[in-house]
């Protein structure tokens, strides 16, 4: 028997869980230092739906680098792009899942913006908590 939390039973929202997306985008670093990639940077943020946040980042010509993002349940779609500092998309994520992934090797060094959108939650969910990290080798 499956029980509903207590937060739907009484008709509330499901809160963000930080922990959640934080112990996914650990698990998926770790795997990634296997395969010498090392990590630049890790962060989080809470986003409703249709909501996102940007990210600045400057990448070194040279190296590539993966970009990884890990929701917590209340998100059942977060997308994950990269733009130029003219605005250009330059990479993008096709999945429809909380777990977005883009790789992506500059031919130049210069400031990126690097964009978490929370295109869907889950039914009954105000937040999600969206977890990135910016990995390199």
């Amino acid at each position: 028997m499956r029980f509903l939390p207590l937060l739907a039973l009484l008709g509330l929202p499901a809160q963000a869980d930080e922990k959640e997306a934080d112990t996914c985008l650990r698990t998926k670093i770790w795997a990634g230092y296997n395969d010498g990639w090392a990590v630049r940077t890790a962060t989080s943020a809470k986003l409703g739906a249709g909501e996102h946040r940007i990210y600045l980042v400057t990448l070194y010509e040279g190296n590539e680098y993966k970009f990884l993002v890990c929701g917590d349940n209340n998100s059942s779609d977060l997308d994950l792009v990269i733009h130029n500092a003219e605005g250009r998309e330059l990479a993008r994520d096709e999945s429809d899942d909380r777990e977005p992934t883009v790789s992506y090797k500059p031919e130049t060094t210069e400031t990126y913006y690097v964009a978490v959108y929370a295109a869907q939650l889950s039914s009954g969910a105000a937040k999600t908590q969206a977890a990135l990290a910016v990995t390199y080798r």
